[in-house]
């Protein structure tokens, strides 16, 4: 029975799964991404299975001192939202790392789930201080 209530996505809740997934283990990202999601980064784009995907995240915290500056988000259907945003964090080898990022969620009965994520990075200094 399909539920007539429109979904709104609520802004500080895709943020949180945002941060998350940023610093999120394997086990975070099966339950948060889709069914399968399209990826776009500079040296890899495709379209990966939720397994698959899970799989990238080997290294949960390798980023600190994340830093997400909202810089656009759209809802084109009641169950889908895009948003886009400008991230600045740390490596764990202390490299700074900046990108403009977008991630598409579609709503599911279990909540927002991932099923697009881009990042282009954007240049930086090289190490951070201290």
């Amino acid at each position: 029975m399909a539920n007539s209530k429109p979904i709104t996505a609520n802004k500080q809740e895709l943020l949180d799964l945002e941060k998350a997934f940023w610093t999120g283990d394997s086990a975070f990202y099966a339950a948060n991404a889709d069914v399968e999601c399209l990826v776009a980064f500079p040296k890899m784009a495709q379209a990966m299975s939720n397994a698959d995907l899970a799989k990238t995240a080997t290294k949960p915290n390798k980023w600190r001192d994340l830093d997400i500056k909202m810089k656009g988000m759209v809802e084109p259907g009641s169950d889908i939202v895009m948003l886009t945003y400008e991230a600045h964090a740390t490596r764990e080898d202390g490299e700074l790392y900046a990108a403009l990022v977008s991630t598409g969620y579609v709503h599911r009965a279990d909540g927002w789930k991932m099923m697009f994520h881009s990042q282009t990075p954007i240049e930086t200094g090289a190490k951070a201080q201290g």
